[in-house]
């Protein structure tokens, strides 16, 4: 009898721990609509523990890969709720339609992830949530095909956001002219050079000037995108622009993202402190 009431005992306690641990962020899934694309886009919102008792935040926005949708971070690293919580900051997390690459596609002029991301969707999180609506409390980063849009709307939004990551980025595509539906939005390389120049995190660092932007770059050494990212990092540092680079073992997967995702928002935590 005695060890039936002490078992009872640590059950209740672990059903009470386990309602307590639920008390953490919350997670809301919205539809956000689109004027310059004339449709509704999911996103997700992810907000700390503390959002009712506190009045405002600061706002990561977190991009996704080619293939993936919104749900895609929530979903895979499921460890950002803990982070969200720890770092007291909320985390957007945009539908970049499959394979936007976060550009207005000047070849289809129905994309126009651009202006969504950097614009639309900034002035409705900023309208309908509890976050600090300043630029040196928002920051956006993201991995592959997102790694290069949150380093290309940071880099062409610098009124917009104060810093910006890159995980496993995809920030030179012109060496992949037949991957990932490019040529879809930007025409092919060999007839659109001067689109697919133009629209290259690589050759946008000239929109750069010492600490515009704090730039946090992350590519694990056995990732096909290895080789751009260093050379966007030696063109940073030829150009004398401030930036952490961090290379290591690992693969373009979710292994290697969902480590750096953890050195990605503590660089912003800090940069967000440092910038009250």
């Amino acid at each position: 009898m005695k060890t039936n009431l002490s078992l009872n005992k640590i059950i209740f306690f672990l059903i009470l721990f386990i309602s307590f641990k639920s008390f953490g962020a919350t997670v809301d899934t919205v539809n956000t609509f689109s004027p310059s694309m004339n449709k509704q886009i999911k996103a997700v919102v992810l907000k700390p523990d503390s959002y009712d008792n506190k009045k405002t935040f600061p706002v990561v926005y977190l991009l996704h890969g080619y293939s993936g949708n919104y749900s895609n971070w929530a979903n895979k690293v499921p460890a950002i709720k803990n982070l969200v919580d720890e770092y007291q900051l909320m985390i957007v997390c945009p539908d970049g339609n499959y394979g936007s690459w976060y550009f207005d596609a000047p070849k289809a002029p129905e994309s126009k992830y651009e202006t969504y991301v950097a614009k639309e969707l900034v002035e409705w999180i900023d309208k309908t949530y509890k976050t600090i609506a300043n630029k040196n409390n928002r920051a956006i980063t993201g991995l592959s095909m997102g790694g290069h849009g949150a380093l290309y709307l940071a880099f062409k939004h610098q009124d917009v956001y104060s810093v910006a990551g890159s995980m496993s980025g995809g920030v030179d595509f012109r060496p992949f002219p037949l991957n990932w539906d490019i040529a879809k939005s930007l025409g092919t390389y060999a007839d659109n050079k001067e689109n697919w120049d133009n629209n290259t995190v690589m050759e946008l660092t000239n929109l750069l000037t010492p600490k515009s932007l704090a730039l946090i770059i992350q590519c694990g050494t056995e990732d096909f995108f290895y080789n751009v990212n260093v050379k966007l990092h030696e063109k940073l540092l030829f150009n004398n622009i401030p930036h952490t680079f961090i290379t290591n073992p690992g693969k373009h997967n979710w292994d290697y993202w969902g480590e750096a995702i953890q050195y990605q928002l503590l660089y912003i935590q800090n940069h967000f402190k440092s910038a009250k």
